[in-house]
Order: C-alpha cells, then structure tokens, then sequence
C-alpha cells in the first residue's frame, strides 16, 4: 500500500511537472458559468473566485493582528495565488504572508518566478511538503484549498491538521468537487447522462482526454493511477463532520461531462444549437439536483471552527446534509 502510494507521488509530480495551466477549460465551459453559476454567487457577494477570498480576507481584518497569514494548500502553479496578493496590494493591505504549499516544486518554482515578475514575492512563502510530513509554521487567519481536496488521500490528516492551524476566528475556503471518487457518475446521474448522450451525433463524443470515440458514454473512473478524484465522495461528509459552514454553495452534476476537458471542446460556445442543448442539460441536472434525485459534484464554501456558532448561508435549500451523497452498497463505491 505504502509503495504504490509513491508511485502515484511520483506519477503526480510527474504530471504536472510541465503544466502550465491547470485551470484551462473549454469555452462552453465559460458560457456555463456565466449564464448558471454566476447568478448563484452574485447574490452573496462575489463573481468570481478571486473575490470569493477577498470577501473573507475583509472579514478576518475585524481583528486587528500584527500580520495576517494565509495559506493555499495545493497551490500548484500559484497563479490564483499571486493573482489575490495582488488584489489584496491594491486595496491597501500590508500586513500579510500568503504561504503557497505543494508537493510538486517544479510547479512551486513556477508561482515563485511569477511572485517575482509581479514583484509580489515578498508577501509570499513556497513550501514543498506531502501533507502527510506538513507541519503548519503557525495559525493561520484564512486557509485555502482550490481545487485540491480531491487530490488528496489522507483528507481525515489533512482536515485535522487545518482544524489545528486555523485562526480561533479564522476561515477555510474551498472551491472544489464532491462528485463520486474518480469523478464518476453516481447510478442515477449517469442514466440522465446516457439518455442525453443517446441524442448527440458522434462529432460531439470524441474525449479529448483520452483521444477516443465513444460511441456510449463510459464512466470513467480516472482515479486508477493519480489522485484526480481519489476520494472526492468523502470531501463533503468529512467537512460536515469537522467544520461549521458560514457559507455553502453546491451546484451541477451531469452538465460537468458536456463542459469539461473531455469532451466540452466538442461544443462551440458561440453556436446556438450548442447553446440551446447545454441550456436543456444544465435544465434537467438543476432540477434533478434541487428535487434530492442527485447530488451536486462541486462546491464553493466558508467554514469556521466547529466551537463558532455561525449559521450557514445556501442556496435555496441546498444545505451540506442534503448534498452528501452515500454511497449505498458495494456497488455505489
């Protein structure tokens, strides 16, 4: 267990080691968001990620301290990193570290090449640590994970550790997936997926990914050798368990396999009948979602510690309990 746990550390780092943009998504996967996601967060005070962690960096500045330090686990590249020091510059905050921690140092290298090029490196810290060996240098007043959790094994490690290095009044912020392990379908979102795919001509069913043709969609479980999705099923149940959400936002569930790398580049964003038949999938999956028949696959969320009384925000009545998906029987894992 223990050696093919290396491997895929190795196989990890390996993989990223020349990317340069993790965050890059086909451009229907823009049209998405814009016309469904972004009408979700306006309401509670952001239009995008950067200004998701700004509004809660204003909130921890009631409580004067002589430096603010903030942590993004699983920074990766950096980028969202260094674009919110910069933000954060501009509105006149001094007094912050912002410390970018990854297993990978290639990817390490790169967010500090670009602290420097944006003359931002001062304010930034690179630490190069399995989270398993990670030993927080102090409290933290913000605690970041974007789109990592679901890169990780020991998340019971892991959640317990930024439980003990969180500020008594601090946040952790997280923008990521709750979806089955692997970023498989669960049954029951898979059979609207199947319906849905019956329908498409075969030009819009060629994975980029994995450079095939599938004639019928295969719920691929990409888990098998990295950590993409390793244990994203437990993300949500474990949080629950172990924080007390200030806000919470979860949303879609089989529009992701029309608008994710895979196959989301076979839709032109521009194209009306494109757009049409991504407005009836994103139709059928919100009311799926909102009735209890599936479960979201993706997150937005504050937490505080579990000892703070805080009252969570949501989304309708998309609460963390009603979004957990368990899984049932053997056949569910």
């Amino acid at each position: 267990m223990k050696n093919d746990y290396q491997s895929r550390i190795a196989q990890e780092i390996n993989s990223y080691k020349e990317v340069k943009n993790v965050h890059d998504l086909p451009e229907i996967a823009t049209y998405w968001a814009k016309k469904y996601l972004l009408p979700i967060a306006l309401p509670f005070g952001f239009a995008s990620m950067n200004e998701f962690y700004c509004l809660y960096v204003r909130r921890i500045q009631a409580f004067p301290q002589e430096t603010y330090h903030f942590i993004s686990i699983g920074a990766g590249n950096c980028d969202m990193e260094a674009e919110l020091v910069e933000t954060l510059l501009k509105g006149g905050l001094k007094n912050f570290t912002l410390e970018c921690l990854d297993i990978n140092q290639q990817m390490l290298d790169r967010g500090l090449a670009l602290a420097q090029q944006k003359e931002l490196a001062p304010k930034m810290q690179f630490t190069c640590s399995d989270i398993n060996s990670w030993q927080p240098k102090q409290q933290y007043h913000i605690v970041i994970a974007n789109q990592s959790l679901h890169h990780f094994v020991e998340l019971e490690l892991l959640f317990d550790k930024i439980d003990n290095a969180l500020h008594p009044h601090g946040y952790f912020l997280t923008h990521d997936m709750i979806g089955r392990n692997g970023h498989q379908r669960w049954p029951e979102a898979l059979e609207i997926v199947s319906e849905l795919w019956a329908t498409l001509p075969e030009r819009y069913k060629y994975n980029h990914l994995l450079k095939r043709v599938e004639e019928e969609y295969e719920n691929w479980d990409c888990s098998t050798e990295g950590f993409e999705g390793i244990r994203a099923q437990d993300i949500l149940p474990l949080l629950v368990e172990k924080f007390r959400f200030d806000l919470f936002l979860a949303y879609a569930n089989v529009i992701d396999i029309f608008i994710d790398r895979c196959f989301g580049h076979n839709f032109e964003a521009n194209d009306p009948h494109d757009q049409a038949f991504i407005d009836k999938v994103h139709q059928i999956d919100q009311s799926a979602i909102e009735e209890g028949r599936i479960k979201p696959t993706h997150i937005t969320a504050a937490m505080t510690k579990k000892s703070l009384n805080t009252e969570a925000r949501v989304y309708k009545h998309l609460t963390p309990e009603f979004c957990i998906r368990w899984a049932d029987n053997l056949n569910d894992k």
